[in-house]
């Protein structure tokens, strides 16, 4: 999750005005979403709401535990 987009600031592309463009690849915003899509469809199924119970759950624990150490402003 802390990749990101893939994406990058090309300092030559800043306009006058102060802005810049920022150039996003679509294959990682592709990657990214599948991969979203993938946990979402893990945390309905009733495996996930076992593991939970169970407290035998990581995978979104951990990604969890990475947002709360690293909030977005």
């Amino acid at each position: 999750m802390s990749e990101g987009f893939g994406g990058f600031i090309d300092k030559k592309v800043i306009d006058g005005d102060g802005k810049a463009r920022v150039v996003i690849d679509d294959d990682e915003v592709g990657k990214l979403l599948k991969k979203y899509k993938k946990i979402k469809k893990y945390m309905k199924s009733s495996v996930f709401q076992v593991k939970t119970m169970n407290g035998t759950e990581r995978m979104v624990q951990e990604l969890i535990d990475e947002y709360n150490e690293n909030p977005l402003d």
